[in-house]
C-alpha cells in the first residue's frame, strides 16, 4: 500500500447554527483546556474524512482541524497536530477522565487497524489503493445504537442542513454539557426522556412525517425485553440478515437506514447502505453490466453482494471510503483522472433517473 499521504485539508469553516434555547438549563463550567495525545496517526484517523461525511450529525468543527462532540456524558474535542497525529481535550465529564478516554476510543473503533484492512483491499483493487493514498484515515465510527438510530430516522429523504437541525433539537432534550466554539453540546436524551415528547411537538419542530416514526420507534423500543437500549446492543452479536430484519420492524426503518445503523453502531462491518450514489459506484466499478438499470430493492441486494464479494468481511469500510471519494468536497482534492468525462456523463444520466433529496449522506 502506498505510503503517500496528502496534506491535511480542513473543510471551510461554517458559522454556528442556531441551537435550541433552554432558559432553565444550569450553566456548565468547562474544564481548563488540556490537550493529550491519542496515539493515533492521520493514516488511522482523519477527522475531516470521518466526522462531517454523513456517519453522524452531532459533531461540529470548532477550530482549524478540530472537531467537538459528545461521547456518552463526555464532551470531547479532537484535533490534528502539525504532524497529523490526533490529540484530544476533555471539556466535561460526569465520571472520570479514564472512562471518558475509553468511551472515546470505543467510538473511534480503534480495535480495528485501518492500515491493516486497507492493505487487504488495496491488494485486490488498484483504484482503491490509489484513492487510499489521498484519503487515508477515513474511519467507520462505533456509535451508541440509540443515538445512531434516531439520527438516521431524521435523515430519511432529507438534506444535511435539515437533518442537522432536527438532530440538534433532539440533542437539546438531553443534559447540557457545555459550549465550545459557539456550539452548545448536550448528552443524548434517554428513551424515557424522548418518550415525553409528543408527535405534535416534533412536528412543530419541523420533523414532518418523521415525527411519527420517532415517537413510534421510541415506544416500540421501550417494549423490548430489558429495554430498547439493551435490545439494540444485543444486535451486535447477531448475524447481519437478522439485524436488518429486526431493525426493519421499527417504524420508519427501511433496509437502507437499517444498514446504516448496522454499520455505524452494531459492528456489522460488511453492511452496505445502498443509495443512488453507492449504486453509481457499484455499476461503474463492480457490476458494470447493470449500468443504466433502475435501482430496485432486489438490485440493492446485488450491490451489497458485489461489495462483500470484492472486499470481504469489512466491505462496509471499503464502501465508506469509495462513498467519501464521491463527495464534491473530496473530489475537488483528487487528481483529475479519478473523474473523467465519461463517468460524469453517466452520473448525470443516473441522477436524472433517480429521486433523492440528499446529496452527501446515505439515507433511507
Amino acid at each position: 500500500m502506498s505510503k503517500r499521504q496528502r496534506p491535511i485539508q480542513s473543510p471551510p469553516s461554517t458559522p454556528p447554527t442556531p441551537q435550541t434555547h433552554n432558559p432553565k438549563r444550569p450553566k456548565t463550567i468547562l474544564k481548563p483546556t488540556k490537550w493529550v495525545p491519542l496515539n493515533l496517526t492521520q493514516s488511522e484517523l482523519s477527522l475531516p474524512l470521518t466526522f462531517p461525511t454523513g456517519q453522524t450529525f452531532r459533531w461540529r468543527q470548532t477550530g482549524p482541524l478540530q472537531y467537538t462532540g459528545v461521547v456518552g456524558s463526555h464532551l470531547v474535542s479532537l484535533r490534528h497536530l502539525e504532524n497529523g497525529d490526533v490529540s484530544y481535550c476533555l471539556h466535561h465529564t460526569t465520571t472520570s477522565e479514564t472512562n471518558a478516554k475509553l468511551a472515546l476510543l470505543d467510538l473511534l473503533n480503534v480495535g480495528i487497524s485501518l492500515a491493516g484492512i486497507w492493505e487487504v483491499f488495496s491488494a485486490s483493487d488498484s483504484r482503491f489503493a490509489e484513492l487510499a493514498s489521498y484519503l487515508g484515515g477515513a474511519r467507520v465510527l462505533r456509535q451508541d445504537p440509540v443515538e445512531c438510530l434516531i439520527q438516521f430516522l431524521c435523515s430519511s429523504n432529507n438534506n444535511i442542513q435539515r437533518i442537522t437541525k432536527m438532530v440538534d433539537f433532539v440533542s437539546s432534550l438531553g443534559n447540557h454539557l457545555g459550549s465550545v466554539g459557539g456550539f452548545e453540546f448536550h448528552e443524548f436524551p434517554s428513551l424515557e426522556r424522548l418518550s415525553m415528547v409528543s408527535e405534535k411537538e416534533f412536528r412543530e419542530a419541523g420533523f414532518g412525517y418523521r415525527a411519527k416514526y420517532i415517537t413510534g420507534t421510541v415506544k416500540a423500543l421501550q417494549l423490548k425485553p430489558g429495554g430498547g437500549a439493551e435490545w439494540l446492543l444485543s444486535l451486535r452479536k447477531t448475524e447481519l440478515e437478522e439485524v436488518i430484519e429486526a431493525l426493519s420492524t421499527l417504524p420508519g426503518v427501511g433496509p437502507k437506514v437499517a444498514a446504516c445503523i448496522a454499520l455505524f453502531s452494531l459492528d456489522q462491518h460488511h453492511a452496505i447502505p445502498v443509495d443512488t450514489h453507492v449504486w453509481q459506484i457499484a455499476t461503474r466499478y463492480l457490476i458494470p453490466e447493470l449500468a443504466g438499470a433502475r435501482l430496485t430493492p432486489k438490485l440493492c441486494g446485488r450491490v451489497a453482494e458485489a461489495f462483500v464479494s470484492k472486499y470481504g468481511k469489512y466491505a462496509g469500510w471499503a464502501q465508506t471510503l469509495l462513498f467519501i471519494a464521491e463527495l464534491p468536497s473530496q473530489k475537488a482534492l483528487l487528481p483529475a483522472h479519478f473523474s473523467n468525462a465519461k463517468e460524469s456523463k453517466a452520473a448525470k444520466k443516473n441522477d436524472r433517473k433517480s429521486h433523492t433529496a440528499v446529496d452527501t449522506s446515505i439515507v433511507d
